[in-house]
C-alpha cells in the first residue's frame, strides 16, 4: 500500500491513552468536510486478507462494524467476505453504481519505518492497495485509513505474515470504536437538526 505523494496526514500512536480520542475527532472532521463538499454517503472499503495476519486489519475492522444500523454508512471487507487484489476493481465499480456520490474512505494495512510501527495513519486522498508487494491495483478512496503493522523494505510479504495478531487487533479495535463514535455523533447531529 502506498500514500499518494503530499497530501496531509495525520499519525496516531496506538499506545497513546489519547489515542481512540484523536484518531475519532480526525476522522470526524474529514467526514464532515466530505459531506460538506456534497458527498451523499459514506462507504468504508476494508482492504486485505484473512489469510495473513498482517494484511488482516481491513477484513477485522469490517467485521466489527458490518452489522452497523446507521443510514447512509456501508461497509465492504470483512473476514468472511474480504476486498482483496482479486475483487477491488470490481467492488469500486460496485460502490460507483450502487450508492448516490459516495465518499469513499479506504482502510488498509502498510508497511512503515521501523518508528512507525504501531502508528494509525489518517489523511485525505487516496491509497494504492498491494504497491508494498508489488501488485498494480487502482487507487482507492477519498481519504485513507492506514495501520502501520510491520517494518518494511525487504521481504516484505514474509513480512506480513510474520506480524503479530495482537498489534492488527490493537489498530482494529481502535478504528471500530472511533468509526461507531462518528456514526453515533453524526446521526445525533442530524437528528436535532429534525427537531
Amino acid at each position: 500500500m502506498s500514500v499518494e505523494t503530499g497530501l496531509k496526514q495525520e499519525f496516531v500512536d496506538i499506545k497513546s491513552q489519547k489515542a481512540l480520542q484523536f484518531f475519532s475527532e480526525t476522522l470526524l472532521t474529514y467526514i464532515k468536510k466530505g459531506l460538506a463538499e456534497g458527498f451523499k454517503s459514506i462507504v468504508f472499503v476494508c482492504i486485505g486478507t484473512d489469510r495473513s495476519t498482517g494484511d488482516s486489519l481491513g477484513p477485522l475492522v469490517g467485521y466489527k462494524l458490518e452489522n452497523n444500523n446507521y443510514n447512509n454508512f456501508y461497509f465492504h471487507g470483512t473476514l468472511k467476505n474480504p476486498v482483496h487484489a482479486k475483487n477491488l476493481t470490481d467492488t469500486i465499480k460496485l460502490i460507483e453504481t450502487k450508492y448516490e456520490n459516495p465518499y469513499v474512505v479506504a482502510i488498509d494495512a502498510c508497511l512503515g519505518q521501523t518508528d512507525h510501527v504501531g502508528y494509525i495513519s489518517i489523511g485525505e486522498g487516496s491509497i494504492k492497495p498491494g504497491a508494498g508487494v508489488n501488485k498494480e491495483l487502482p487507487p482507492v478512496g477519498n481519504m485513507f485509513i492506514t495501520g502501520i503493522v510491520n517494518y518494511g523494505g525487504f521481504m516484505d510479504f514474509l513480512v506480513l505474515q510474520n506480524t503479530r495478531l495482537c498489534i492488527v487487533m490493537d489498530m482494529a479495535d481502535i478504528i471500530s470504536s472511533g468509526i461507531k463514535y462518528v456514526m453515533w455523533k453524526l446521526n445525533n447531529e442530524y437528528i436535532k437538526m429534525q427537531d
